[in-house]
């Protein structure tokens, strides 16, 4: 009854606002791209957070008993701004040093992959399914089929992307995996003040990262489309992006939102072709296709995945 309950409440409006936070993510993969060719990761990251969180300071301007709740539980937001935000971006800026926003977000998407290995070994209510499993187990697939070039390119001679520049995106959705498995002691506190505590926490971990590792203050003025993808980084993609989020969730659910996961590659890709001039070989198509099927099966909504109901749950005699 429930799931039919969120199904219905998926309505025209809803989808609209789905699709558009799939494009704004996947175009996070995009800007960064941009902005990394003139902005060291590690500051990147620092302005990404910073700007963020000063914007949602601003949104939720005093409201939800905000600054209490972040003195409060300092300690738990300082986790997850570590494994959420700065250890993640870190690694997917890391990467994008050297491979294209579209392979970044495909290998980011295993994300709800390590989601599902972390929360069984960890909690309690969400242990491994024979489709968890098998969607697991295609999606990491998958991610193999897209990392395998990479790793064989040395010993071939070949000129592809270093094997370190494409494991760096899974290791961020394993942080991601993580994150999202803590995240669930939150539940009782306002979304935005969860979303302003973590890039708040974030902003004072990355700060003397960033100095000690890029001395920003001694960088060059980053020319102007840089700076221009910094701020939609942060203010669309991240700040903009989290309400958007938390709205459809209390619109929608969580499960339905979490369909937002199949958006973001084709929207990342697009723009990294369009705009990069970026190229996507058969083999990470079929990578990308491997990755979406698990994706697909993971979230169990095609009658083929779906457990039928007994006769008891029916209605029907034994």
């Amino acid at each position: 009854m429930a799931e039919a309950t969120a199904a219905l409440r998926m309505n025209a409006r809803t989808w609209s606002l789905l699709a558009l936070l799939g494009m704004i993510w996947g175009g996070s993969f995009f800007f960064a791209r941009v902005a990394v060719v003139h902005v060291p990761p590690a500051t990147l990251v620092l302005l990404r957070v910073a700007i963020a969180a000063l914007a949602l300071h601003v949104y939720v301007a005093g409201r939800f008993d905000l600054y209490s709740t972040l003195w409060a539980r300092r300690r738990e937001f300082l986790v997850l701004g570590l494994i959420n935000n700065a250890v993640p971006h870190m690694l997917i800026f890391l990467g994008q040093t050297e491979i294209g926003a579209g392979l970044a977000s495909i290998l980011n998407a295993t994300t709800p992959i390590f989601t599902v290995l972390i929360a069984n070994r960890l909690t309690e209510d969400e242990k491994l399914s024979t489709r968890k499993l098998a969607g697991c187990l295609v999606g990491l697939a998958g991610t193999a089929v897209l990392i395998g070039p990479s790793a064989l390119a040395p010993l071939a001679g070949g000129d592809g992307p270093p094997l370190w520049a494409v494991i760096l995106p899974v290791l961020a959705a394993a942080s991601y995996g993580a994150a999202a498995t803590y995240g669930k002691r939150f539940r009782t506190v306002a979304p935005p003040v969860t979303a302003a505590g973590q890039l708040t926490a974030s902003t004072l971990l990355m700060l003397p990262v960033a100095c000690m590792i890029d001395t920003p203050w001694l960088l060059p003025a980053p020319p102007l489309p840089a700076v221009l993808a910094v701020l939609a980084l942060a203010l669309l993609s991240t700040a903009y992006g989290y309400i958007l989020f938390f709205r459809i969730m209390a619109e929608a659910g969580a499960t339905n939102t979490s369909l937002v996961t199949l958006l973001v590659p084709p929207s990342a890709i697009l723009a990294g072709m369009v705009f990069l001039g970026e190229k996507l070989t058969t083999l990470g198509i079929a990578g990308m296709a491997l990755v979406l099927a698990g994706l697909v099966v993971l979230d169990g909504r095609l009658p083929l995945f779906r457990r039928r109901p007994s006769r008891a749950r029916r209605g029907e005699k034994a």
